[in-house]
């Protein structure tokens, strides 16, 4: 009769041992649980937060983990986080914000500031990063992998999100484009993520809807076909799937993870 392995014999998938990840946005919400999740599959993940204590209490409580202050929206800021980190295997631009408006009621300045944190932010980053990303490949045989939050807002059209829906429509353009530009070096894929339970939506209900939080959260959750909002450690999974070596025939692709809400 065989002998059972012992579960330390079993190859565990989706593993990230000895990957350099970054997670912008990584001290809160679904950035959080990605930095824990890709913590959890062996990576050394740096946590980039303009909250740097909040990230370096999540570093604290995480092996291999480090904070790091990063403004998503300063060049300067972005050059001094790239100094620090010689080797990049995994970038999550996870930091992004939202708001609320057609486009009548969408002030020229509160346009510029969602396109500023929400799209530019991501190409500053990515371009930052990108020797570090490119040069991956030839250090560890694997591409290097960058994995964009986008939303379903990119996807289809909501209600009083003209901006959001804009600027996340530009993050799943940028993710296409640079999937077919780097095919051989790069895997550059997107999650595009339903309203999830995060301090980002709790701001949001306080923000705008503070006198009908909770009837706002129903019709959140009833849009959505399963009836729930998204947690984030859901978004985290997928995240971490894609960053390993089973999706290595993944690029240029988009996830959504919605409870059914665009297949409705």
């Amino acid at each position: 009769m065989k002998k059972a392995e012992s579960p330390q014999a079993i190859s565990q998938p989706f593993r990230l041992d000895g990957c350099h990840a970054l997670v912008t946005g990584g001290a809160s919400g679904i950035g959080e649980a990605t930095v824990k999740e890709l913590s959890r599959a062996g990576a050394i993940v740096w946590i980039a937060d303009i909250n740097v204590p909040a990230a370096e209490a999540l570093a604290a409580a995480l092996p291999a983990s480090r904070a790091i202050h990063l403004d998503v929206t300063s060049p300067d800021s972005i050059a001094a986080a790239t100094s620090q980190i010689p080797r990049l295997d995994i970038l999550v631009n996870n930091a992004g914000i939202g708001h609320v408006g057609s486009i009548e009621a969408t002030a020229p300045d509160d346009f510029d500031r969602l396109l500023d944190v929400n799209v530019r932010a991501v190409y500053l980053v990515t371009r930052g990063f990108l020797p570090q990303l490119l040069a991956a490949q030839a250090e560890t045989g694997r591409s290097g992998c960058i994995v964009n939050i986008a939303s379903v807002a990119g996807l289809v059209g909501i209600k009083q999100r003209f901006a959001y829906c804009t600027t996340k429509g530009a993050v799943i353009a940028m993710t296409r484009q640079l999937a077919v530009e780097y095919p051989k070096s790069l895997r550059v894929n997107a999650v595009c993520p339903g309203t999830v339970e995060t301090p980002f939506v709790e701001g949001y209900l306080d923000k705008f809807h503070k006198h009908n939080k909770e009837e706002v959260r129903a019709e959140l959750r009833s849009r959505q076909p399963i009836g729930r909002l998204g947690r984030p450690e859901e978004i985290a999974s997928m995240v971490r799937y894609l960053a390993s070596s089973e999706a290595a025939f993944i690029s240029g692709s988009l996830f959504t993870i919605d409870g059914g809400w665009t297949a409705a």
